[in-house]
């Protein structure tokens, strides 16, 4: 019976392992959702949005008027009252016990433009919150999807290195054959034999370097260790537009977060030159006390009664050091909304020149991939001329190795140029804030 538990326990937990390792056919959104469910960068992002909400709350509640309220009881002592000598002293009896209840409101009216400043940074501040988390989250995709992309291009590799593999094993068959009827030297087998290991030698490099990406995209998506993704989006089979360089002009300037990010700075850069000016201009409110309180000590003896006073008004004040302190802030917060601007004017030019480069080195992915795909078809031709040449003893054994490298070559920088198409163009989206 023991031994039964045993070996079911050891078969769960097999099997729960081999879960663990299990294969994730992903597509290019699947691994963007798994970005947004795992990433920690992003769950801590999106808390600092909910603070930065709020934070326009508070900052809207700076409207509301001000209460205090104050209540104390206290117990008092007989008074004591002497002649200017300190003779002639005599006591005068008070009432004991003592009673405060002070209520006071001021309602702002007008604080120099500083509350509505403090309003409209708190809205910018959760602006900023936004687009810092959407741009970390663009550059999280972006960074997956090179990896997945890396991970089709080592595919493509393995792909077209199984095929010479192949292709290679035939030849060898076929020279031993023509070796055994005397028609081909020993170390023609002996050549392609090293050729084959060569090949065999890249495959398992390949491999290796699969594993290593395989594992950093494991690593970026937050899935556990030894699962092995599968790209379920060949991207070699899709079709990327070729729209003009204008087009991704637009829609980089309508979309960029970073280009976004910078004109939000330059607008609180300008709100914190408003608070700076507030500081010189007087601020305006409406004020209200009530103070009820016993007894009444002002009188001698105190009287042993409740005295409620109250009164509304309005309050001015006015910071005399401010005429020489605040215009020295002043200045600076001008200078620093200047510099805003300008960052932005700067963030705008990079953002230009950048989709200006990313749009060539589109166009120039898809003039590599055009040669690349000429020249496969000029080495399988010049492949099967030497192949031919070779079995009528017109050519030597270098020369079918020279033919079956330029082939193997060609084919791998053919597959390497249709990954690249698709890395150009996800570049170029990234660049314009649609990743």
């Amino acid at each position: 019976m023991n031994k039964r538990l045993f070996l079911l326990t050891i078969g769960l937990v097999s099997a729960t392992f081999c879960l663990a390792q299990g294969t994730r056919r992903l597509t290019i959104n699947g691994v963007f959702d798994l970005i947004e469910q795992n990433s920690t960068s992003l769950r801590e992002q999106k808390t600092g949005i909910e603070s930065a909400a709020e934070g326009v709350k508070d900052a809207k509640s700076q409207r509301l008027p001000d209460i205090c309220t104050q209540l104390s009881g206290s117990y008092l002592g007989n008074a004591l009252m002497t002649d200017r000598s300190f003779g002639d002293a005599h006591g005068l009896h008070s009432p004991h016990w003592g009673n405060t209840l002070n209520i006071d409101v001021r309602q702002p009216i007008y604080a120099g433009g500083a509350i509505d400043a403090g309003i409209e940074m708190a809205k910018l501040g959760l602006e900023s919150s936004k687009l810092s988390t959407s741009l970390n989250r663009s550059a999280l995709r972006f960074n997956a999807l090179t990896e997945y992309l890396n991970l089709e291009k080592i595919e493509n590799r393995k792909r077209v290195l199984k095929a010479n593999i192949e292709l290679t094993q035939k030849l060898i068959d076929d020279i031993k054959a023509r070796y055994s009827q005397g028609v081909a030297l020993k170390n023609d087998v002996t050549r392609y034999e090293l050729q084959m290991q060569q090949l065999r030698l890249a495959l398992t490099k390949i491999d290796n370097q699969r594993a290593i990406i395989n594992h950093q995209l494991c690593n970026t998506l937050g899935l556990p260790e030894g699962t092995t993704v599968e790209p379920a989006d060949d991207v070699t089979l899709m079709t990327f537009p070729k729209d003009g360089e204008a087009s991704w002009q637009q829609t980089a300037t309508a979309n960029s977060q970073q280009l976004q990010l910078s004109e939000v700075n330059a607008s609180l850069a300008k709100q914190k030159e408003k608070i700076a000016r507030s500081e010189m201009l007087p601020k305006v409110a409406l004020v209200a006390n009530n103070n009820f309180n016993g007894p009444i000590t002002f009188e001698l003896p105190p009287i042993d009664k409740n005295l409620n006073i109250w009164y509304v008004g309005v309050g001015v004040t006015y910071q005399l050091s401010s005429l020489f302190k605040s215009n020295k802030k002043l200045r600076q917060a001008k200078l620093q909304s200047r510099q805003a601007q300008e960052q932005t004017a700067v963030a705008r030019e990079q953002l230009n020149n950048a989709v200006q480069a990313s749009y060539t080195e589109y166009l120039q992915s898809y003039v590599e991939l055009e040669t690349q795909q000429k020249n496969v078809q000029l080495a399988r031709e010049n492949y099967d001329v030497v192949n031919e040449r070779y079995n009528n003893q017109l050519a030597l054994i270098t020369d079918m190795l020279d033919a079956s490298n330029m082939r193997l070559d060609a084919e791998l920088s053919e597959a390497d140029a249709k990954i690249a198409v698709a890395e150009a163009y996800y570049k170029m989206k990234y660049i314009s804030g649609e990743i």
